[in-house]
This record gives structure tokens, sequence and C-alpha cells, in this order.
């Protein structure tokens, strides 16, 4: 069956992860397959043939009869998929711009600026840090401590 699924995947143009990613299976799944680690479970050639309800099932699992069924044209699986397929802006036009998502982002982050400055100053203000020693290290491995005059 591993021949047959190579064949498949051949004739529609598509690498063993591209294949993977249609069926929505682990990558390495099929590459066990391919590699003739495992053979195909219950599961992967579910997928298979409800994904690609035209490939004949009867081919599929015994290798009898045509890799199609008779009268269904081979579906084409777009290999590259796009983020946006729907959306896609055409080149002669313009993006259509928001005001609303630009002025609500900026107001999203002045929300949250302003906290930060105001705890930033306030932390400054509370707390006044005041210095109680200072050691000097020479390189000969002696060092000196300083205190400073307390007033």
């Amino acid at each position: 069956m591993k021949d047959r699924i190579r064949l498949l995947m051949e004739s529609e143009n598509m690498t063993p992860s591209q294949f993977a990613d249609y069926l929505g299976i682990n990558r390495a799944v099929i590459s066990h397959i391919l590699n003739g680690r495992n053979n195909p479970s219950l599961e992967v050639v579910s997928k298979i043939l409800s994904e690609m309800n035209y490939v004949n099932p009867e081919w599929l699992i015994n290798g009898n009869g045509n890799m199609y069924k008779d009268g269904s044209e081979k579906k084409k699986i777009q290999n590259e998929r796009t983020l946006f397929p729907e959306n896609e802006i055409k080149p002669d036009q313009s993006p259509a711009k928001s005001e609303y998502s630009t002025e609500k982002t900026v107001r999203e982050i002045n929300n949250i600026v302003e906290p930060i400055i105001n705890e930033t100053n306030s932390s400054l203000t509370k707390h006044e840090r005041k210095i109680t020693q200072i050691i000097i290290y020479f390189d000969d491995n002696t060092f000196e401590t300083f205190f400073p005059h307390n007033k």
C-alpha cells in the first residue's frame, strides 16, 4: 500500500510533508509509511479516503482498478496555501484604512504606559537610597572600606 500512497502523492504533485499537512496527520507518520517502517493504519487510510473522496478505495486498499473513481474528476489540490485567500488585495485596489483600530491601539498603549510611569515616579520619591559603605579592592589582594559621614 505504501507504493500506492506514493503514486497518489506523485499524481497530486505533493511532497510527503504537504500530503501529511493536507490530511491533518503528523509528518512522521507518512515518513514511516513511505520508508516501510510502519504499515498505514486504518486512521490514515480513512483520512485519505475522506479528504480525497475521488480516490478509488478498492485501488488504495487492494490495488485493484483505477486510482480514481470512475466518472470523478481529479481534484486539484492547492499546494501553497495563503494566509488570507478570501481577502487578497488586488494591485488596483487600495487597502481600507481603519481609523478606529489605529485610535484604539494608541489609546491602549497610553493606558498601559501611563500607570508604569506613575509607578516609577512614585517609587523613586517614596524611598531615598543612601550609601552605607564603599569597598575598594586593589591588585595586591588588599582592600579598604570607607563609610560616609552621617549628618
